[in-house]
This record gives C-alpha cells, structure tokens and sequence, in this order.
C-alpha cells in the first residue's frame, strides 16, 4: 500500500514540475535580443515599509519638476528589469520632458525565477497583503518624499505587471487617476501555477457570476473607478486574446457600463473600442492588428527594441498613455 502511495505521489510531483517549466517556457525572452546596457538614473530604495511582498523599488525623478508632480507606475513583465523596460520604451525620457516621477516596482529572483509579478496567488493580490500591498506602500513612499499630486497618480503594466495592475485597481481603486493593462489577464483568472499556465494559453474560463463578480468580491462597496485601457496584440502567442475579451468584460460589468454604448473606430494599427458613462467611467480597449506578446512602442527606420517585449508598431503605448492622462510637455 505504502509503495502504491508514493508512486502516486510522485507522479503528481512529475507532472508539476512539467506545469512550472512550461509556464517558465512560455515567458522566457529569447537570449539572441536580451539588453545588458543598464540605463543611468533608476533610483533604488532600499527601506520604504514592511514591504510583505518582497520587492524592490526603483525611481526616477527629473531635475524639473513641478511644485505638485504626477506619479506614474510602471510594472514589468516576466525576464524584464525596470532597466530594460526603460531603456526600450523611454518612460524616463518621457518624464523629462513632461515633468512626472516615475516608480518602477521590480520583482526579484527570489519571489520568482522568471521575475514575474505573482498575479496568480491569492497570498501576492489580498488588499492588506503580499506584493499588492508592497505596490502601494512603495505609492505612499514616493508620494511623501516628491510631494506628488495624489489626484494624479497613474498605473501601466505589461504582461504579468498588466495582470497585477488589473489587481491594484481592484484592490485600491481611489489611488489611481488612470491605469493600463497591456497583455495582461482579468482579475481572478488562475490560482496558482497550473491555472496560470491554462488561462494564458487558452482563455480564463469566465465564472459563473460573471468576470465582474471577480471585482465585487474585493471592493464590494465601490461605485466608481479610474479610466481604464486594456492593450492587446491580436497575434499574441504568450496570452491569449480572448483573455482581452474576459478584461473588457470585467470592467464593464465592474463600471456598470453599457456595452451596447460602446464605440468602435478602425485606426491604422486595429481597432479601438471606447466606452463612456454619464457617471464619467471610461473604458477603451485598443486592439493591435498583427502585434505579438508586448508592449507597442512606435520606432524610426529600421531601429529595433532591444527588449524582446517591446515591440514596433504604427502606435506607441507610452505616448498614448500621456495623452489620455493629460501629460503634457512643459
């Protein structure tokens, strides 16, 4: 009996450990196109809290700034460094010429061989836990030490960082005045690894109440939410575009919007889909024709991402963002 068992048990070891490396597959950068520059001026602070969730945090504050600076947040994707995200996008270039602090939180090797943000752990995105709680007292940190205008904190993340920004907003919507999932997955898609690794793939089955019902259970009582834009690539192969389509749910039931009241406009780079209600919530999901698993970034000639998840394409996330977020050159 006791050989039976232990057979049994170690098979279902086995077949763990071939979920973990197909996940860890699945989000590893090709090697021919990873970055080694660091670029200059990326902050680190060491002690910012209790930090529960073991991160790390990094910023990048221009030598001009306003009286009242805007915060913007910035999460990276798995095998990214704030460093590269950075040099590749040009968040701190961006910051320069428009006067905001720029908050990088970094996942560590510890928390996650891939340096993942843990999106799929209930532990990693409870209100008072874990690394969402990390997020917000690295938020509180820079707040207090930049005097930044807390009506004007903003929230991007790409891939693992787009599926943990989805959780941030669930959790404390009235600190963000905007926020962007790119790449990312719905709120309460997986549990664990396993659940992970099936969602991305092949689309988070939808729960029985509803996508929205995932946001209910964490902020029962909120009535309203910052403007929220969903990015994704119609060819990506890493996460799955049908779980776009689970986010654009979520947040409609989440907002109360109408998807009936919905606009659809073809641009040059895909569609965009726009939602706005008489309450003011604002929802938009900009569908990318033909882009894969990253974040889209506009580039001249032949120049090319050095950040294997930084992609060109005829629009650019970044300068978008600015846009709609009111951050306007000095």
């Amino acid at each position: 009996m006791r050989f039976g068992i232990s057979k049994t048990l170690a098979r279902a070891l086995r077949e763990q450990r071939k979920v973990v490396k197909l996940l860890e597959a699945a989000l590893r950068p090709p090697r021919r196109t990873r970055s080694r520059k660091v670029p200059p001026g990326l902050e680190t602070t060491a002690a910012f809290n209790t930090n529960p969730g073991r991160l790390a945090m990094k910023t990048f504050a221009p030598a001009r700034l306003p009286k009242k600076p805007p915060l913007v947040v910035v999460l990276h994707g798995c095998g990214q460094s704030p460093e590269s995200l950075d040099a590749a996008a040009g968040f701190s270039k961006l910051a320069k010429e428009r006067g905001f602090v720029l908050l990088y939180p970094e996942q560590t090797r510890s928390n996650n061989s891939q340096r993942c943000f843990n999106w799929f752990r209930p532990s990693a995105v409870a209100r008072d836990r874990g690394e969402v709680l990390s997020i917000k007292q690295m938020v509180e940190h820079a707040c207090k030490r930049y005097r930044v205008d807390r009506q004007r904190i903003y929230l991007v993340g790409l891939s693992a960082g787009g599926a943990m920004t989805a959780a941030l907003v669930a959790n404390f919507p009235e600190l963000f005045a905007g926020a962007a999932i790119v790449a990312g997955m719905p709120v309460g898609a997986a549990r664990d690894v396993m659940s992970a690794v099936r969602a991305m793939k092949s689309g988070a089955p939808t729960p029985a109440a509803g996508w929205g019902s995932r946001i209910a259970d964490i902020s029962p009582a909120r009535r309203s939410w910052p403007p929220i834009s969903i990015w994704h690539g119609t060819a990506d192969r890493v996460v799955n575009p049908t779980n776009a389509a689970a986010s654009v749910d979520q947040w409609l039931e989440a907002t109360g919007l109408d998807r009936g009241s919905g606009r659809i406009q073809k641009r040059p780079w895909g569609e965009l889909h726009s939602w706005k209600g008489a309450d003011g919530a604002e929802l938009a999901f900009y569908s990318i024709a033909g882009l894969g698993h990253g974040l889209p970034v506009k580039v001249r000639g032949d120049l090319r991402s050095k950040d294997p998840f930084v992609l060109p394409a005829d629009i650019s996330a970044p300068a978008e963002l600015m846009r709609a977020w009111g951050l306007s050159r000095l």
